[in-house]
Formats: C-alpha cells, structure tokens, sequence
C-alpha cells in the first residue's frame, strides 16, 4: 500500500484495465529511469548504471475537494520531444491520466545529463474541470514524493540554511538519522537527504529556500524506513483553483542513485550543481570580483564622508586602474550609482557622463562591470511606483511606510510576487544592453512582509498569514524567475543575492539561477553583545585589517564538501602589509573569490603581490572550481591546510594557513602535476605514488600557497 502520512485522507485508488501500457523510458550512461503506470507504490524508478539497486519514487498525494487523491498513472505517453538545454542537459516530458480519476492528469518532466547520475524532475497536476485544491486539517496536505531507505543504514540531513550568530553567516549542518528517530517519526528542514548502505547510495532534495528551522517542506521519516517529502505552509492557498487554465506546477526536485558511498555521493553531486543545476551556468565561472563599498563605509567611519561622497568619476576611474594591476576582473559599483530606485537610471548628477567613461576605461581593460540593486524597491518619485501603486508591499493592511535607501530618494517597499517583478526584470535586461552590466548584486530582500489580498499570494478570502506565507513560499521561486528571464535574454548574467542577513531564503532554489553573496564584513558587535552607539559607530566587528576577519569568512567553506564554493561570493581585504596580504589572497583563491576594501591605499609591491598570485590562480582556476575540498585542521588553528586539486588533473593549490611560528608539513590527498608555483617558504618534493609533500617554515602568522600546474 501507498504511505499514508497522518495529514492525508483514506485514498481514492482505481485501477483499469488500460493500467498496463508499456513504460516510459530513460537510459544515460549513469542512470536508468522508468515511469511505470498502474502502480499504485511506483511512480517512477531510478537506478544506477551500468546496474545497481532500483529505487521506487511514489506518486505524489493530493487534496482536492476535501478528498485524498493519489497521482499514480493509469496510462504515460511522452508529452513532448526531448529538447537540449543550454547546459547540455536534456529535458524529457511525461504525461498521464490518473488512475484515481481520469479528469486529472499528471506532467513529469526529467532532465538529465549524460555525465551526471542527478535527475532533476518537476510534476504540473492539471483538471479538465473546475475544482479546488484544500487543506481540510489546516496544514499543507501533499506528499510530493517517498522512498525507502530500508537497507541504507548512514541515512543524512544536509542543511543550507542554518544562520550561525557567532559568524552571521548562513553554513552548511550535516548530521546523521539514528534509527530512534525513524522509530519516532522524526521530521527533517533538509533541503538534501543522503542514504547509503550495501556499497550504493541515494539522495532526494527540493528546490526552494528558508532560514532553519522556518521549513516550508520536510522530510518525515516512518518507523519502515520510508522517507516521505512532505509540504508543510505556504506551498498553495485553501481553495487554490485548479482547472484547465490553472495547473498545480511543483518546485523542483532532485534524485540521485550511485555506486559508493557518501563521500562518492559529495562528489556526483558537487559536480551536478556545478554544471548541471543551472540552465544558464555563467554564475559558475571563477571570476575575481572587487565591490566598492568597504570604502564608502571606510570613507564614512573613519573619514567623516558620506556613503556616496566617493560616487563620481575621478574616484571610480582611479579605483578601476588600481584594480587592472591587481588583476580583479568584474568591477562592481555599489550603492548610489543610481539617481533613485526603481527607475535604476544612472544619477547624472554623481556621473554626468553616464558611466561612459567607467565603462570605456573597463573595456579597455577587459574588466566586466556590476552593478547593485534592491529589487523590492521603487522610489516615491519613480514613475514606476505610481505604474505599480498596486503592487506596494503591505502588513496587516498597512503599506509599508517610505524609506531612504543608503542616501537616495524615499523608497515603496515592492512585492516580487506580484506582476512587478516582469518590470523588474525587463529594467535588469535593458541595463544589460544599454550599459553593458553583466553582473547585478540583489540586496535588502528578506524572506517575509507582505501579505497584500491584490498580488498573487492570496485575496480577501484568505487570511493573512495564509498571504503572508504565501508570500514567503513564492518569493525564491519569484527571485528565480527573474534571473532565469535575465539569463535567457543575456545568457552571460551573472547574478548575486546577498544573504549577508538573517531571515533571507537559502537553498538550492536560488542556485539553479545564480550564486550568493554569503559574507561581507562578518558579524555586528551586537552579534557578541558588546555595547555602541548605533548612530555615531559602525557597528561591523570585523572591519579592519588583519586576520581574524579571514576566520570568519573561510569557515563557511564548509559548504564545498556538497556545492561549490565559486557559488557563495566572500570578500576578502587587500591591505598591506604582506603578511595580511597573502592570508587574504589563499583565502579567496579557495573558490569565495571576492575582494572588499580600498584600493587606492594598498601599496605598489602590495599590489604586484595579488596580480603575481591571482596570476597563478587563473591558470588553474577550473581545476580549483571543480576540485572537491580536502581540509586539515580547524580553521584559525596552527596548521590550517587546505587542498583544492582535481583528481582527473592533478593541477590546482594548497592552501596552508598557521597563527603560529613554526614548521608544517602536509601530503595532498591526490596526485599532482609536477609543475608549480609556490611561495618561497614551501619546499615541494612528490612520493612515489604522484603525490606532493610539503615542508613549510612559518617565521611569523602568516599564509602560504603552492599551485599545481601554474607557471
């Protein structure tokens, strides 16, 4: 029988005699899936190839019209050829007529590639009549998928999304199922669950976002081992219409069947996110990013200025040479670069030019220019607010009231979901053609605020919080969207959410889009609960030079083991001297990529040290980016290694960090390209087996990098 979780109603099940029709089939060289009508257990089923164990995906269960509805198929055909996608995926569609009732019918769409045993697959439940999707015990009622772990005895919660006040910083939490909490039905946020047992493992996982513990989706376990994805708020409204012209579409989901174990599971999966996840994966490439707005707050603590006193021609085009020299490749202007929001138009009156000259001096360098945006708001004055007076956010009846944005124009707080975001999006776009942006850092964009009845979230009938969850559940899904309309009309996008916050949504959702924005300065002093005067002090603890600030950033580097690094942008400072230099540099060349600080003050040999060592880094960068980690010793400790080397080419950097004098030594994990950039108090020698070995001399706290495959 079907998993009947305790929200669910008795099923609604009929077979027919026309349940037998021959299956659909999909074969790549990792996996084979199978989507098998007139089971009422078996949706579809993965396993591994060449062979290995089969894996049964269960129907998802609905509530329509107060009833329990099982969407296993009394019939499949293909909906549609198989279509190529610009990653090089291949999407498969599926369609069926439900068994329980023949008016409903069942989407499935599966893409896959080639090189990767990770299925994406989606389903779109559609009426040939008028009827309601409901919620009779007052909680989400759809199980979206099960499987069974019996036999897979290291079953895994993978979390993205735990906010840690000692970093202010969202990191990756991997913990174990003791078989206790299958006996006792326990409940896991996710979004990624791994199982392995008997030389093969499993993985399923949903794309969507929400800090821990605030889930809008779990996991629940059964005392059978049964692990059932269950929705939990916000994932549609009671009374939802579902008919003709208005199917149910699901998030997206993953699958994954191989051969080995969970470290074997890391590494297929890494991969999938960094090739395969995104349709459009420009957000993957390892560039080196620079953000101006350490300076203008520099500028305003320590010089008395104002945030945008820096914003004007003479001090941007001076920042661009410096940053040519030092080998920063996207140039991004933070706030203020814009005369108000909404309309996001250059401010003529800070660049008379409009960007003209930033942008010939960045051409003539081959730098890329980004540019900083809040998409949620439009400026009083901003013909757009007025366009879109509709689409004002509002709390409990209430508009939210105007606000300065960093020393613009008043700001309307807007709704993403509603028909603003389309805007939004075509202003994105336009940017794009008419001053060549090709990368746009989202900021101020939290999880919850709206519960407006005239967006797409909920109407009067419903209550607020229904619209207000609502809301939440939709806002990733809208923010994905949008880049996803950007990507396709400028494939090379790049776009950054900053997550420097708590209450943001963090998941997989957003990455199948873009890449975050994961640290700045790090925590507040109040996150350490030590008193300042929040109008006249900053309140960043980690705002000056020195090490302490790298520790912080490179802890969330624990989140490389599953998803790639290169997809959570940390800025790192560029100060002199040296030795504050190099910790900074074989921090960020470990995948965080991004630089914050003031370049006009670090020194020419400063300088020649980041371009000579950035140097290095962009001859094995793709070697890097795809490199699994491999770490030894605790972050801030004495010694920190890191490695970075791909095993299918040996080339790539270790990263040896110490807050000590004294020696180290370390064997790579991996075997290496024999040719090499080190620093010159590494002694590089190999073993037998191809490995490196290195012996370093630490006369002061300090860093040291060695790149496989460098010149």
């Amino acid at each position: 029988m079907l998993h009947r979780p305790a929200l669910l109603a008795p099923l609604i099940f009929a077979l027919s005699a026309s349940a037998h029709l021959p299956a659909a089939t999909i074969v790549t060289p990792k996996l084979r899936i199978e989507v098998t009508p007139g089971r009422q257990d078996t949706l579809w089923t993965l396993s591994p190839r060449p062979s290995g164990r089969l894996h049964r995906i269960a129907p998802p269960v609905f509530e329509i019209d107060r009833r329990t509805v099982s969407a296993a198929l009394r019939n499949v055909r293909q909906a549609a050829a198989p279509e190529r996608l610009p990653n090089g995926a291949m999407e498969h569609r599926f369609e069926g007529t439900l068994a329980a009732d023949p008016s409903l019918s069942l989407g499935i769409v599966f893409r896959v590639a080639d090189a990767s045993p990770i299925v994406r697959f989606s389903y779109t439940l559609r009426s040939a009549s008028e009827r309601r999707l409901t919620k009779s015990s007052g909680r989400d009622a759809i199980q979206y998928l099960r499987f069974s772990a019996a036999g897979l005895t290291d079953v895994r919660e993978i979390q993205l999304s735990n906010f840690l006040e000692v970093l202010h910083s969202y990191t990756l939490q991997e913990r174990s199922a003791a078989a206790r909490e299958f006996e006792n039905q326990t409940r896991f946020m996710g979004p990624i669950v791994a199982a392995s047992g008997g030389g093969e493992s499993f993985l399923a996982a949903y794309e969507h976002g929400s800090q821990v513990p605030d889930a809008f989706l779990e996991f629940a376990l059964s005392a059978d081992r049964g692990i059932a994805l269950q929705a939990v708020k916000g994932n549609y409204l009671p009374g939802q219409a579902l008919g003709p012209q208005s199917p149910f579409r699901t998030l997206w989901f993953e699958a994954a069947a191989v051969r080995g174990g969970i470290g074997e599971l890391r590494h297929v999966y890494r991969d999938f996110v960094l090739k395969y996840l995104a349709i459009h994966p420009a957000s993957r490439t390892p560039f080196v990013f620079y953000n101006i707005w350490n300076f203008q707050e520099r500028n305003k603590f320590w010089n008395g200025k104002s945030y945008l006193d820096s914003m004007n021609n003479e001090r941007l085009l001076a920042e661009i040479e410096a940053a040519h020299r030092m080998g920063i490749e996207v140039f991004v202007i933070d706030t203020g670069w814009y005369e108000k929001t909404g309309d996001w138009a250059v401010s003529r009156q800070r660049f008379p030019d409009g960007l003209a000259a930033i942008r010939k001096s960045l051409a003539g360098r081959g730098m890329k220019l980004g540019l900083w945006f809040s998409p949620v708001h439009a400026a009083v004055s901003s013909p757009l607010a007025a366009e879109f007076a509709d689409c004002r956010m509002s709390w409990r009846g209430r508009e939210h009231a105007p606000h300065a944005v960093w020393e613009t124009e008043a700001s309307h707080r807007m709704c993403l979901v509603s028909r603003y975001a389309d805007a939004f999006a075509r202003r994105l776009i336009e940017l794009h053609r008419e001053l060549g942006v090709t990368y746009f850092k989202w900021d101020a964009v939290d999880q919850y605020g709206c519960d407006d009845p005239r967006h797409g979230h909920g109407d009067e009938t419903h209550s607020p919080e229904e619209r207000a969850q609502s809301y939440a559940f939709q806002l990733p899904l809208a923010l994905v969207r949008i880049a996803e309309t950007v990507a396709a009309a400028a494939p090379e996008v790049i776009i950054d959410f900053d997550i420097t916050e708590a209450g943001r949504s963090v998941g997989l959702g957003f990455l199948s889009a873009g890449k975050y924005f994961l640290i700045n300065n790090g925590p507040y002093y109040q996150n350490y609960d030590v008193p300042i005067d929040p109008v006249k002090d900053n309140w960043n603890l980690f705002f000056h030079k020195g090490p302490a600030r790298t520790w912080i950033c490179r802890t969330p580097l624990s989140y490389d083991s599953w998803i790639p690094s290169i997809l959570f942008l940390t800025h790192y400072f560029p100060d002199d001297p040296a030795e504050f230099q190099m910790v900074n540099i074989a921090s960020l060349v470990l995948g965080q990529n991004g630089i914050w600080g003031d370049l006009l003050q670090v020194s020419p040999e400063g300088a020649a040290l980041f371009h000579r060592w950035l140097s290095a880094y962009k001859q094995v960068r793709g070697d890097i980016t795809e490199a699994p980690p491999v770490r030894s010793g605790a972050v801030s400790g004495s010694a920190e290694i890191h490695e970075k080397i791909s095993p299918r080419t040996g080339r790539g950097v270790v990263a040896v960090f110490s807050t000590a004098r004294g020696r180290a030594s370390y064997i790579t994990e991996h075997r290496v390209d024999r040719s090499f950039l080190a620093t010159e108090d590494v002694r590089v020698t190999f073993d037998a087996a191809g490995r490196a070995r290195l012996d370093i001399e630490f006369s002061r706290p300090d860093a040291q990098l060695v790149f496989f495959g460098a010149k």
